[in-house]
């Protein structure tokens, strides 16, 4: 069999309200995708429904179901499985427009790229507008994905989202990216690898996805879950990315750009802490974060004295609040 174009992978959990929009943009795309991966894992709603009846519509959808693994998992499913030249990720509360990688894959074939970079709408469900995420970025030539990253870290506004990107398949299993299971902010790790690897990228500026952003309403049970899942995840990224500036000494330019990106990322680590509902959890948390060596990870990558004053005022104030038991 002929090798696919263009492969899609999307992962489906409990989003049965906002799935027939995803996949009936995806079924609208011109040209068309060779090949939908669609992960299923683990829905208890209406989800794998609706998935049947759209599978007896596209040929070239293909349903997985497996156990809940969370979003990393399923992701990496869908990458298991992928055949195509490029590939591309689409959310499955989001939705892509009609042409959403035409040029794209023109460009990827036309100039050898490892990846295109793209834009997208903000779509908000209370409002009637949208916007875009990048609304004053030039579209680039062809460069590597570290002058893309040296750019936009320089204007401190970079975006993670790789359901922003096209890839080429050859090139993600030349380096063997994965996700990371069960992981919270994901996308972090991923992309920065992945541009600090890509020796070609070009940023297109087409607005290719609609990022859905939901109301969202939780009780305090969930919300203490959520954000204790958003700290241990902004942790690991945290010392991923540590990782990825010590391997940075052929451009110590980058390295200090990435490690303020790195320090102004996990600062939000304690603004979390702050909203927890559970208040004996956050301060145990806390108290683990310093014995464990978050803080003086974010003192040593720390470029500014603004940066070293607000890690000291959290370390003081993990210790008049009791955390230094």
């Amino acid at each position: 069999m002929s090798e696919p174009l263009l492969s899609l992978v999307v992962p489906v959990y409990n989003v049965a309200p906002y799935l027939p929009r995803c996949l009936e943009s995806l079924a609208a795309l011109n040209p068309p995708a060779d090949e939908i991966i669609v992960v299923d894992d683990g829905s208890t709603d209406d989800c794998p429904q609706i998935l049947a009846g759209f599978a007896a519509r596209l040929p070239q959808m293909r349903v997985i179901r497996q156990d809940n693994g969370g979003l990393s998992a399923a992701r990496n499913t869908g990458l298991d499985a992928a055949r195509g030249k490029y590939l591309a990720f689409v959310d499955s509360d989001d939705f892509v427009a009609p042409d959403a990688y035409a040029e794209a894959l023109r460009l990827a074939d036309d100039e050898d790229l490892d990846m295109v970079l793209l834009n997208a709408n903000y779509h908000f469900e209370e409002r009637q507008t949208d916007y875009a995420i990048y609304a004053d970025v030039p579209a680039t030539g062809v460069i590597p994905g570290r002058e893309w990253l040296r750019r936009r870290f320089g204007a401190g506004r970079f975006l993670h989202m790789v359901w922003m990107h096209l890839y080429r398949r050859e090139f993600i299993e030349a380096h063997h990216f994965r996700f990371v299971p069960r992981l919270i902010h994901e996308d972090v790790i991923w992309t920065t690898r992945a541009l600090l690897a890509a020796q070609r990228v070009r940023y297109s500026g087409h607005v290719a996805v609609h990022y859905r952003i939901p109301l969202r309403r939780f009780t305090p049970e969930q919300s203490q879950r959520r954000l204790q899942a958003i700290v241990d995840s902004s942790v690991f990224n945290a010392e991923a990315l540590a990782a990825m500036c010590a391997r940075l000494d052929d451009d110590p330019e980058l390295r200090r750009l990435l490690a303020d990106h790195l320090v102004d990322g996990a600062l939000s680590v304690f603004h979390k802490l702050a909203k927890m509902p559970d208040r004996a959890v956050a301060a145990a948390t806390l108290r683990r974060l310093r014995r464990d060596g978050f803080m003086r990870l974010l003192w040593r990558h720390a470029g500014n004295a603004a940066q070293r004053r607000r890690i000291a005022r959290h370390w003081l104030r993990s210790w008049l609040a009791g955390a230094g038991k």
